[in-house]
C-alpha cells in the first residue's frame, strides 16, 4: 500500500532531515491493581467520563440503554492505542526492510535512496523526495501476495525492537488503552481499528495484541490483482493506491466496512477528527476521546505544532463539543505493559 503511506513518509523525511535528538524518555514502572477493569487509569474525570457512559448505555433500565448488536466503537492505531514515535512504526519496518532485502540488491549500494537508507543518512533520503518515497515503499510493500507480506510482518513484529526503548514494538502499546479494550468487550461492545496504516501491516499481530480480529481491522489499501501461481489462487500486492483511511476517509470506511456508526470513538490527531464528528452526530448517548501526548518523562509530548502527528483540530472540537481529552500525565498510571506482561489479549 504504497501511496497510503506517502503523505505520512513526506512528513517523516521532512523531520528527519532536521531532526537528530532521538534520545530516549524515562521510564518507570507501575504496579497496578487487578480488581478494577481501569486500573492503569488515574481515578479523575476521564475515567469517570467512560465508565458513566458504559453505565448509561448498558445499564439495564437505563433511559440511555444500547442494544449489543449497536454498541460499536473505533479506534485509532498511532498513537491511541500504541506509540507513534520518532515516526510511525510501519515506516520504521519499511526502512528495515530495505535493510533486509539489500544482500539481494547489490546495485541499492549505489542507487538512493536506498543507498542513503543503508548508511542511515536521512537527510539525504529526504533529498530524494516523493520519488525516494514512491520507490521505498514498491521495493517493500507491493510485489508479493498478502501471504508473503503478512509473513514478513509476523516476523518483523515478533523480533524488532523499538530504536529508543529497545522494547518489542509489540509492547509499546498503551497498557490503559488495552485496559479500555478489555472493558468495552466486556460489556458488549464490538471494538474496531480505523487506522490510517495499512490495513494488510496490522492485521497479522492486532488479534493476538489487541483482541481485535483482522475482520475488525480497517486501514489504508493499495490494490489487489487475483492470480493462478503454480496452481494455486493468490492475491498480489500492487502499486496502487486503493483506500487511504485518514481524515474524511474514516467515517467513509466505517460506513462501508462496517455498516453501523459507531457509538463511541477514540484517537488522538486531526487525521481522526472527523471519525469522532461521525460517531457523535448520531442520535442517543455518544462519547468521544482524544489521547493527549503531555508526557515527555514517559513517553513524548507533543500536539499543536508536532511535524507528524499534529493534535490541533482535534483539539479545540474537544473543547467545543465537551469530549474527553485524556492526559497521559495525569489521567494514566502507567503508559506501557510491565515488560513482566505478556502483550496479549483474549
Amino acid at each position: 500500500m504504497m501511496a497510503s503511506l506517502k503523505r505520512g513518509f513526506l512528513a517523516f523525511l521532512l523531520f528527519a532531515a532536521s531532526c537528530s535528538d532521538l534520545s530516549a524518555p524515562k521510564r518507570s514502572s507501575v504496579t497496578v491493581a487487578q480488581s478494577d477493569p481501569l486500573a492503569s487509569w488515574n481515578d479523575g474525570a476521564s475515567k469517570r467520563a467512560i465508565v458513566n457512559f458504559v453505565t448509561r448505555v448498558t445499564g439495564k433500565g437505563s433511559p440511555e440503554f444500547v442494544a449489543v448488536g449497536e454498541r460499536i466503537a473505533t479506534f485509532d492505531n498511532d498513537g491511541t492505542l500504541w506509540a507513534e514515535k520518532p515516526i510511525p512504526f510501519q515506516l520504521l519496518f519499511a526502512l528495515d526492510r530495505v535493510r533486509a532485502l539489500a544482500p539481494m540488491h547489490p546495485e541499492w549500494k549505489s542507487k538512493e535512496p536506498f543507498a542513503a537508507v543503508l548508511r542511515g543518512d536521512m537527510t539525504t533520503v529526504a533529498a530524494t523526495g516523493e520519488k525516494g518515497v514512491l520507490a521505498t515503499m514498491a521495493v517493500t510493500h507491493t510485489g508479493m501476495t498478502t501471504e508473503e507480506f503478512s509473513t514478513v510482518v509476523e516476523e518483523w513484529i515478533t523480533t524488532a525492537r523499538h530504536p529508543q526503548t529497545g522494547r518489542l514494538y509489540t509492547a509499546m502499546v498503551y497498557k490503559p488503552m488495552l485496559d479500555l479494550l478489555a472493558y468495552l468487550r466486556n460489556n458488549g461492545f464490538k471494538t474496531f481499528i480505523v487506522s490510517g496504516g495499512g490495513v494488510e501491516f496490522m492485521r497479522p499481530w492486532a488479534g493476538k495484541v489487541y483482541g481485535v480480529p483482522p475482520e475488525q481491522v480497517i486501514g489504508s489499501s493499495g490494490k489487489l490483482k487475483f492470480e493462478m501461481r503454480e496452481g494455486k489462487p493468490v492475491l498480489i500486492k500492487l502499486p496502487q493506491l486503493d483506500f487511504m483511511d485518514d481524515k474524511e476517509g474514516k467515517p467513509v470506511a466505517i460506513q462501508t466496512r462496517i455498516g453501523r456508526r459507531p457509538i463511541a470513538a477514540f484517537g488522538n490527531s486531526d487525521g481522526d477528527l472527523q471519525m469522532l464528528q461521525w460517531a457523535t452526530a448520531g442520535s442517543g448517548r455518544r462519547f468521544a476521546l482524544f489521547v493527549h501526548h503531555d508526557d515527555a518523562t514517559r513517553e513524548y509530548a507533543y500536539d499543536r505544532k508536532d511535524k507528524l502527528q499534529q493534535f490541533n483540530k482535534g483539539w479545540d472540537a474537544a473543547i467545543a463539543q465537551g469530549w474527553t481529552v485524556v492526559s497521559m500525565k495525569d489521567d494514566w498510571k502507567a503508559v506501557y505493559p510491565s515488560r513482566d506482561d505478556q502483550v496479549s489479549q483474549k
